[in-house]
């Protein structure tokens, strides 16, 4: 069985959750508290050096870091990738372009504003230039969004999978979605399929 480590607001973990989930995976769900430093300790760092959840073990002592990877190895062979060529490399171009133009601003936002981080001077220009980049990535979904009804061939996959997961939270970022009907209209139809699981379920 896989084991998950994970922290249940954390949106990149939520991903690796949701997607088990429709997969009907079983899988053991190991929180950590990131707010308490249990991804610093040697422990956890001898799994991932890079000190951050989630992280799948997918067979004893085999550890997955980076939400996206541990994405793309369970889709592997399921209808949420593409199996032709050229639909699995655009599935990869929104998922890179989710952990360059998007998480980095909309997800931080949503950090710094919603877990009690101190908002210091420096933080508080680094949320404008975020705001400013955050709606500039919603922007190019809107823009997409128009006229698909996913990323990528026209159906749910793991690319929906991984902007979903901090979209549909990004108000805790200070981001409104009021103008942003497309986005607005696909954050529905993924909520609506079957199996999904909201950010808060283990």
């Amino acid at each position: 069985m896989y084991r998950l480590y994970d922290y249940l607001e954390s949106g990149n973990g939520y991903k690796v959750r949701l997607l088990l989930t429709l997969l009907k995976t079983p899988f053991e769900r190991i929180e950590l508290d990131i707010m308490k430093g249990a991804t610093r300790t040697q422990e956890f760092l001898a799994k991932n050096p890079n000190g951050r959840i989630p992280t799948l073990e997918i067979a004893p002592g085999v550890f997955l870091p980076e939400s996206n990877a541990i994405l793309f190895y369970l889709a592997e062979g399921t209808p949420y990738l593409s199996s032709d060529r050229l639909g699995r490399a655009q599935v990869l171009q929104w998922m890179f372009f989710e952990q360059y133009n998007h998480e980095p601003n909309i997800a931080t936002s949503r950090f710094w504003l919603g877990h009690g981080q101190e908002i210091t001077p420096e933080r508080k220009l680094a949320l404008e230039q975020k705001n400013k980049l955050g709606y500039a990535a919603l922007d190019v979904m809107e823009r997409h969004l128009a006229t698909q009804p996913y990323f990528v061939g026209g159906r749910y996959s793991i690319a929906d999978i991984a902007l979903y997961a901090y979209t549909h939270v990004a108000h805790e970022g200070n981001f409104s979605l009021d103008r942003y009907a497309a986005i607005r209209a696909w954050l529905s139809r993924v909520a609506a399929q079957r199996g999904h699981i909201p950010i808060t379920q283990g």
